[in-house]
């Protein structure tokens, strides 16, 4: 049966028509642009990533073996059989990663292989058998919503999770375990199901698109335009890469025979027009083996609740788009029409692709307003933990934030802001916590080593009261390094809002993520800062961006200058406004 006469996903398609020369000639135009936009990674580097992926595939086998000689040390048949399966998922399953792109990664082992025996063993055996030098950056995350191990080889970011087949106890020969097969998923807990989740969904996506050299070119231009204009992070509230790839492939199914260029250009004309909360849907609904929950608004109350619906197509189905936020999905809706404005010119031979990828304008231009969400820790460690925690309640925040009644639009930006600081004093510490950029300095790794201060061993007759002081005066003598990350959210101001107290919706954020069972007011602090455009530090604005400035002063009628008025400087980030009448923002104290 041939593509047009196949029904793709859950309606018809609305053409089949085969491509015209004009779609043909845009399409290749398209992939002259996204080379040059540099999307595509060189074979070098693309070979480079095949060999890490072969390499990750025989440590899997030795880990395999190793749990089995462990735990069978006399079952011959069952160590001589035993292996593992690496499978990948995300962009680069998909076929759309670029340069720098990191490989999603899924280890699979047998029924009798338990995720504790993966992070007792599967660290020490990436060391082992790695190159020297290969493996850097090691981070194992037991604890995580999807547990994972994440490090880097050869430079390729790689995250590493992993999950059993409980129903086998031997795999079947190499690459004939097909991870879509539901009956694989009996037996498995809730974090096992999550890491086979992302390879199902990515192979299904590949299986019902039908043409994937059109839907991967289509993808990749999505994916760049979604990154240029900063809405692209789920984390914050915005679509990720599989829900762009699922809005795409819904297109190519609604156009089977179309081009490229076609493909894109129609997705900004469904997707504006879509009629939310109809969810975007690659194919039915279907039951499954296990007794867990599906999306269904009509049996859940919750998932009515959902604005942006994009429905994964792996069973179990479940909503990939469920922290969209108003704010976020009237940003996506303002972003899908100029879209479609610009592709209508593109088509019609009066555009360059170009012009589709040009970057946003959150700092330079959109905002009078922002708030500024540090968060701050006094080790690495600490830091990474905390920092990741506050990044994913910042959409709470924006919530918040956009049911107050002067706030039209709170657009969170799609990454934050990593700096490093060093503090001599009680005083700079409490200012780096409430965002100062005073005493921002070089990370940790481009610095000289710093020598350390080692005691020696007391002697037997030596004063322990003096060398407690002098060890307090030494530690006292040295800066102390301090890490935060600063999420900024551009506000909107309402028609005729006249005055904006922001306390409550801030002091409530704090109080939240200060209530998590994981924070240290010794280690971690957290302030919420009012930044006016003119103030925002220069690190956000990229090379070729022009700062946000007064206009000048308008010469008074009769030409001569104006009567120079006293005025109230602007506050820095970190220095709160003095007291006003009328205040943009009320919080800007830190937390613990």
């Amino acid at each position: 049966m041939d593509n047009a006469e196949k029904t793709w996903g859950i309606t018809k398609p609305i053409s089949s028509a085969p491509p015209t020369a004009s779609e043909t000639h845009s399409t290749t135009l398209l992939l002259e642009e996204l080379k040059r936009q540099n999307t595509f990674e060189a074979a070098s580097e693309s070979k480079k990533r095949e060999k890490v992926l072969d390499d990750l595939q025989r440590i899997a086998d030795e880990f395999v073996r190793k749990v089995a000689r462990a735990k069978e040390p006399h079952n011959d048949v069952l160590i001589r059989d035993a292996r593992g399966e690496v499978f990948t998922y995300g962009s680069y399953c998909l076929g759309v990663y670029g340069p720098g792109s990191d490989i999603d990664t899924l280890v699979t082992a047998p029924r009798y292989v338990s995720r504790d025996d993966y992070f007792k063993y599967f660290p020490g055996l990436l060391a082992e058998m790695a190159p020297p030098g290969a493996i850097t950056g090691l981070t194992v995350v037991e604890d995580a919503f999807v547990p994972i191990i994440k490090f880097e080889y050869w430079g390729i970011s790689i995250d590493l999770i992993f999950s059993r087949i409980a129903t086998l106890t031997q795999f079947p020969p190499r690459h004939q375990l097909q991870l879509t097969s539901n009956e694989y998923l009996r037996g498995l807990d809730d974090r096992e199901l999550r890491s086979l989740n992302g390879t199902r969904v990515t192979r299904e996506i590949l299986n019902l698109v039908p043409e994937q050299s059109t839907f991967r070119t289509a993808l990749r231009a999505i994916k760049l335009w979604a990154q240029r204009r900063a809405i692209y992070a789920n984390i914050i509230g915005f679509p990720g890469g599989v829900v762009w790839a699922m809005m795409v492939a819904r297109v190519c199914q609604l156009y089977p025979k179309a081009t490229s260029a076609t493909i894109v250009a129609k997705f900004f004309l469904i997707m504006k027009g879509w009629p939310w909360p109809i969810p975007v849907q690659l194919k039915h609904m279907e039951d499954g083996p296990l007794n867990v929950r599906v999306w269904n608004p009509k049996i859940y109350k919750s998932d009515s609740f959902h604005l942006m619906p994009v429905i994964t197509p792996a069973y179990p189905q479940m909503c990939a788009t469920f922290n969209i936020t108003k704010s976020t999905k009237a940003i996506i809706q303002r972003e899908l029409e100029r879209g479609v404005e610009i592709t209508d010119k593109i088509l019609s031979a009066n555009r360059p692709w170009q012009e589709l990828f040009v970057k946003h304008t959150f700092f330079t231009h959109d905002h009078k307003y922002y708030l500024a969400v540090v968060a701050t820790s006094t080790t690495k460690e600490a830091h990474k933990i905390w920092s990741g925690f506050v990044e994913s309640k910042v959409r709470i925040l924006v919530g918040e934030l956009e049911r107050h009644p002067s706030v039209a639009i709170a657009r969170p930006f799609n990454k934050g802001f990593e700096r490093q600081h060093l503090s001599n004093s009680e005083a700079q510490r409490s200012e780096i916590q409430n965002g100062s950029l005073l005493y921002v300095t070089k990370d940790e790794e481009e610095e000289p080593a710093q020598v350390a201060v080692v005691k020696g061993e007391n002697d037997a007759n030596a004063d322990t009261d003096t060398q407690e002081t002098k060890a307090e005066i030494e530690d006292a003598a040295q800066p102390q390094r301090m890490y935060n990350a600063t999420h900024y959210i551009g506000l909107e101001l309402a028609e005729g809002a006249k005055s904006l107290d922001l306390s409550y919706q801030v002091n409530t954020f704090k109080q939240m993520c200060g209530e998590w069972d994981k924070f240290s007011s010794q280690l971690n602090f957290l302030s919420v800062q009012h930044v006016k455009n003119l103030n925002l530090p220069d690190d956000v604005f990229e090379p070729g961006e022009v700062k946000p400035a007064r206009p000048p002063k308008k010469p008074v009628a009769n030409g001569t200058a104006p009567v120079a008025q006293r005025k109230r400087h602007a506050p820095t980030e970190g220095h709160p406004p003095p007291p006003a009448k009328r205040q943009h923002s009320s919080a800007t104290t830190a937390a613990g």
